[in-house]
């Protein structure tokens, strides 16, 4: 139930085609960065850029707490802080392969960007707090509103204590050394490595303890897998592993269709995972008939996806390169997804169809 990235969706409507251009997707060529940078990174943006002011801006912490507080950025800033290098992606990416496709923001496999985050660590604010012992999980709101679902809401998302306490969950205001951008959140954002990018709450302004489960419309309607509308469904949650080539040769400007020329060439990529490093990619230039084990880089952080590269021989014709991640928990790429209502964690492996042909020159 799949489709293939030469066939275009049917039907994209204006309210789709207006979304895409609010939000982007990370240049598959990028792949060739450890570092997004930040303006290539993907971006979703799900009401408008809220508009805030550093020297004014604040986060109170309440709820379930012995000792609700306020923090401004100084406050925060002067804290000890930790910088975390993780890989964030959409839990819609792959959306509009899927058919039917779900009427959202029509992201294709481009909804992804690896950043080293800077903040303070959640934990050390919840100690000075004193979170108490019936809280089941914090409510993490941002300071963007809209309507979704015919219910106009700050954009709000909730997390069990076990996972607010990890030592690499941040409040973040640095993106790869710089202050945050105000369409990444500035100049506060929730950061949870391993999580799906809707986790990650911008503009955040409160963190709430609560002793019952959090039943907010991203939390019990939106992001979750659902079989058909009436399905309560099961919550989205950690990545999928998932692996990407970077694109080989040169592309047609309207279609991006890849051109090569015969001869050795090193095929490259990156591959990730939320629940385990990655621990193996195949690679296969024959549209799975065979597959070879990739040669893995450097491993960046647990959180970041690693380099993978592997040798071609590229002869004339027409080749599909396919390449599939194993993680730390023997978690591996389907070859087809398992379709969903909301169209999330298409995480199928990936065809690109590559055309050898002498008289091709490759950029660089």
């Amino acid at each position: 139930m799949s489709g293939e990235e030469t066939t275009a969706p049917e039907g994209i409507s204006v309210e789709e085609l207006q979304l895409a251009t609010r939000n982007h997707g990370m240049p598959l060529e990028a792949l060739r960065y450890d570092l997004t940078p930040a303006g290539m990174h993907y971006l979703l943006i799900h009401y408008d850029v809220p508009e805030v002011d550093p020297a004014t801006w604040s986060l109170r912490i309440d709820g379930g707490v012995d000792r609700p507080a306020t923090f401004d950025l100084a406050a925060l800033r002067a804290r000890p802080r930790r910088t975390v290098t993780t890989t964030m992606e959409c839990a819609g990416n792959g959306r509009a392969l899927l058919t039917p496709r779900a009427i959202s923001q029509p992201w294709l496999r481009e909804a992804v960007g690896t950043a080293a985050w800077s903040g303070v660590p959640l934990t050390a604010l919840l100690d000075e707090v004193g979170v108490r012992d019936d809280t089941v999980e914090l409510v993490f709101t941002g300071l963007d509103r809209g309507i979704e679902g015919g219910i106009e809401q700050a954009y709000a998302r909730s997390l069990p204590v076990m996972e607010c306490r990890r030592e690499e969950v941040l409040l973040a205001d640095v993106m790869n050394g710089a202050p945050l951008l105000p369409q990444h959140g500035a100049p506060v954002r929730l950061l949870v490595p391993g999580w799906y990018g809707m986790t990650n709450v911008k503009w955040l302004a409160r963190i709430d303890a609560v002793s019952e489960p959090f039943r907010g419309y991203q939390q019990e309607k939106g992001y979750r897998f659902r079989t058909n509308e009436h399905d309560p469904g099961d919550p989205v949650t950690r990545i999928a592993p998932r692996a990407l080539v970077e694109p080989p040769g040169v592309p047609d400007f309207m279609t991006r269709a890849r051109s090569a020329p015969p001869g050795p060439t090193l095929l490259r990529g990156r591959a990730w995972s939320g629940r385990g490093p990655i621990r193996a990619v195949d690679v296969s230039t024959d549209d799975g008939a065979t597959w070879a084990t990739a040669e893995l880089g450097p491993e960046i952080s647990p959180w970041a996806w690693r380099s993978w590269q592997a040798p071609w021989n590229a002869t004339e014709g027409t080749h599909v390169i396919r390449a599939r991640a194993r993680d730390a928990t023997g978690r591996v790429q389907p070859d087809e997804p398992t379709w969903n209502v909301g169209g999330y964690a298409n995480n199928a492996v990936q065809r690109v169809p590559v055309h050898v042909q002498g008289g091709i020159e490759t950029a660089g």
